[in-house]
C-alpha cells in the first residue's frame, strides 16, 4: 500500500492515502502541543525520539536513553516538545549532526534536516563577513580588488559563498567589513544583493561597511578583532542575540542553523567551527584541544615546532576512524565564530579593549578567563582561498570527475550571484574535456582540457587551454572594436589564434596575442614580472588583469620570431 509522508513541526505521522480523516485529527494535536508549550520550554529543547507507522503513539515516559554520535562534542540539538507533562520524543533522519557533510554530487540537496530556532534566525541574528587584510598572498589577483571580490568559479565571486551559505540558513542581515580595494566588491553586492534582500519591512540586508578613521578611533581596521570593535555601535543596534563571524576567502557549503542551534543547546558564549587537519597544513591555522563535552580547553594561534607538537591530539574523540584520525591529528578552528551578543560586547569594550585579533587574542583570552567557548565539528569540503596555489587547486577541483571536490549543483542550498543576464556560450567546432564553461562565451576550434573558462570568454581558433583558470572578461568589445585594435596592432580581449596555455591564471580583460606560449617550461616557482604582465607563485603563472601579450609573428615555416614573450616562465 502506498503511503506518503508529513513532517510537521512537531509531530511526524506516516497514513494511507486513503485514509484522509487523520489529517483532522493531525492539525488539532499539532494546534494543541504549540499551545501547552511555553517559550522557556522552546529554547531548552532535547533530542526527541518517537516510532510512528501506520499510527499516533504517544509515550508515557520521557525517553531516558538517547543515541549519541561517536563525536561528543556538546549535546545534539533537538526539537522535543511538551503535551501534557510529558515530553515527546519525535523521529529525524538518521545523520550526524555535528558532522555537516554537504554531498558534492552532481547534482545534490544538501539540506535533508530542519532545525528550531526561537527565535529564528531572520530575526535574532547579524552575520559579520570579514573582508581580510591587503590579500598580499594572493596578490596580483588582489591588485585592484578587494579579496572577496576576487572570482571564482567562473561565473562566481568569493563573496557569494559566505552571503550565499547566509540566505540559505535563513540570515538576512549581513554586513561585510573590508578596508582594500573596495570598489568592485560594492558593485558587485549592489547589484548581486541589494534588489531583492528587504521586502515590504526592509529587514534584509547586505552591505559593506569600509575602514574609517572617527575621533574616538583615529585608525584603520589592525585586524579581525579590531575591525568588529570599530563598529559595535552599529552592531548593537540590531536586537539579535547573536553576532555570526565569517571569513570572506573560504570555499564551502554549511548550514549556519545547525551552528547557531549547537550554540544555544550547549549554552555557550562562544562557539567555534572546527575541523580535523593533517601536519602539513596545522601551522597555519589556530588549533585547539577539547574535552568530553566538546568545550575547548587550550587554544593555541598558527603554531610551529614544539608548541605545534603539543597541540596534537587523537581525533577519534570527533568519530574519525583510526587511519583517518592518524593522518588528521589535529582540529584546527574555521576563523567562524558564533559569539553571544552580551559577550561579544562584553570581550571587546571591557575584558579585551586591546586585542586585535579574534584567533590569537580573544578566543585563547575568553578560553582563560573561563568562558564557555565550544567547539562545532564540520567535517565537508573546506578550502581557506588565502593563497594563488590554494586559490588554483579549489577552482581546478569544480571539474574533477566523478565528484568534484566543490559542487555548486545543490538545489537546496544553491550559491547567489549578481544577475547578468548573459546569452549562452557559443562553441563552434571545439574539443573541451573536463571542464566549466561560463556563462556568454564565444569558444572558436579549439582544445580545452581540465580548466575553468569564466563569463564572456573570448577564445580564438587554434587555442590550446590545459589545467588553466580564465576569469574571462568585465565586458564584450564590438567587431569594430576589434577591426579598429587589430588596425593599430594591438590585441582585443581574450586569447588570440594558436596561443597555448597551461598551468595558468588569466586575470579579467587580459589580451593574450595570436602564437603566444604560456608555459613554465623552466618549472620557476617564484617570478616577479610585474611589468611584462605576469607573476609566478607555486609554479603558478598568472596574467595580471588588464594585462597585455603582444602577438608574435611566425616565418612561413611556423618557427616563432620574437621569443622574448614566446615561453612565459624562462630566465
Amino acid at each position: 500500500m502506498s503511503t506518503r509522508q508529513h513532517y510537521l513541526p512537531h509531530l511526524q505521522i506516516q497514513f494511507p492515502n486513503q485514509d484522509s480523516s487523520l489529517f483532522s485529527l493531525q492539525k488539532s494535536l499539532n494546534s494543541l502541543s504549540f499551545s501547552l508549550l511555553t517559550s522557556p520550554q522552546r529554547r531548552r529543547l532535547r533530542i526527541r525520539r518517537m516510532a510512528v507507522i501506520g499510527a499516533l503513539r504517544i509515550p508515557t515516559t520521557p525517553m531516558t536513553t538517547m543515541t549519541t554520535l561517536n563525536s561528543p562534542i556538546g549535546r545534539r540539538p533537538s526539537c522535543g516538545n511538551m503535551v501534557g507533562g510529558e515530553r515527546i520524543w519525535f523521529p529525524r533522519r538518521k545523520e550526524k549532526m555535528w558532522s555537516v557533510y554537504s554531498s558534492p554530487m552532481a547534482v545534490s540537496d544538501s539540506k535533508n534536516s530542519q532545525t528550531c530556532l526561537d527565535p529564528d534566525a531572520s530575526r535574532s541574528v547579524l552575520g559579520i563577513i570579514l573582508g581580510g587584510g591587503a590579500g598580499t598572498r594572493l596578490y596580483p589577483l588582489t591588485k585592484k580588488r578587494a579579496k572577496p571580490a576576487v572570482p571564482l568559479g567562473a561565473n562566481y565571486r568569493l563573496i557569494d559563498i559566505p552571503v550565499s551559505n547566509c540566505l540559505n540558513s535563513n540570515i538576512s542581515k549581513i554586513y561585510v567589513l573590508t578596508q582594500f580595494n573596495s570598489a568592485s566588491l560594492n558593485r558587485h553586492l549592489s547589484r548581486a544583493y541589494a534588489s531583492n534582500m528587504g521586502g515590504y519591512k526592509n529587514e534584509g540586508f547586505v552591505e559593506v561597511l569600509a575602514a574609517q578613521q572617527s575621533p574616538e578611533n583615529p585608525n584603520w581596521f589592525q585586524g579581525t578583532a579590531d575591525a568588529v570593535r570599530q563598529y559595535l555601535w552599529l552592531f548593537e543596534e540590531h536586537n539579535v542575540l547573536e553576532f555570526l563571524v565569517l571569513a570572506g576567502d573560504h570555499l564551502y557549503r554549511m548550514d549556519y542553523e545547525k551552528f547557531i542551534q549547537a550554540h544555544r543547546e550547549t549554552d555557550a558564549d562562544i562557539t567555534v567551527a572546527a575541523l580535523p587537519m593533517d601536519e602539513k597544513r596545522a601551522t597555519a591555522f589556530g588549533l585547539m584541544k577539547i574535552d568530553e563535552e566538546g568545550r575547548i580547553t587550550e587554544f593555541a594561534e598558527k603554531p610551529k615546532g614544539e608548541q605545534l607538537k603539543a597541540m596534537k591530539v587523537d581525533t577519534t574523540i570527533l568519530g574519525l576512524d583510526d587511519e583517518r584520525a592518524k593522518e588528521m591529528p589535529y582540529i584546527a578552528s574555521m576563523g567562524i565564530y558564533v559569539v553571544s551578543k552580551d559577550v561579544m560586547l562584553d570581550l571587546l569594550r571591557d575584558r579585551f579593549p586591546g586585542a586585535n585579533d579574534f584567533g590569537s587574542e580573544v578566543i585563547p583570552g575568553a578560553t582563560s578567563i573561563g568562558l564557555r567557548v565550544q567547539a562545532y565539528l564540520y567535517d565537508g569540503y573546506w578550502e581557506d582561498i588565502g593563497t594563488i596555489e590554494a586559490f588554483y587547486n579549489a577552482n581546478l577541483g569544480i571539474t574533477k570527475k566523478p565528484v568534484p571536490d566543490f559542487s555548486f549543483y545543490d538545489r537546496s542550498a544553491p550559491i547567489y550571484t549578481q544577475p547578468r543576464y548573459l546569452p549562452p556560450s557559443k562553441m563552434l567546432d571545439a574539443d573541451i574535456t573536463d571542464s566549466v564553461i561560463g556563462e556568454g562565451c564565444v569558444i572558436k576550434n579549439c582544445k580545452i582540457h581540465h580548466s575553468v573558462i569564466g563569463l564572456r570568454s573570448c577564445i580564438s581558433e587554434g587555442a590550446i587551454i590545459e589545467d588553466t583558470l580564465l576569469m574571462g572578461a568585465d565586458y564584450y568589445e564590438t567587431d569594430a572594436d576589434r577591426r579598429l585594435l587589430a588596425a593599430k596592432g594591438s590585441v582585443p580581449i581574450g586569447i588570440g589564434k594558436s596561443s597555448h596555455i597551461k598551468r595558468a591564471i588569466i586575470d579579467k580583460n587580459a589580451r593574450i596575442g595570436e602564437n603566444v606560449k604560456i608555459i613554465n617550461s623552466e618549472n620557476v616557482q617564484e617570478a616577479a614580472r610585474e611589468t611584462d604582465g605576469y607573476f609566478i607563485k607555486s609554479g603558478i603563472v598568472t596574467i595580471i588583469k588588464d594585462a597585455l601579450i603582444p602577438n608574435i609573428k611566425a616565418h612561413k615555416t611556423g618557427k616563432l620570431v620574437d621569443h622574448s614573450l614566446s615561453e612565459i616562465g624562462e630566465s
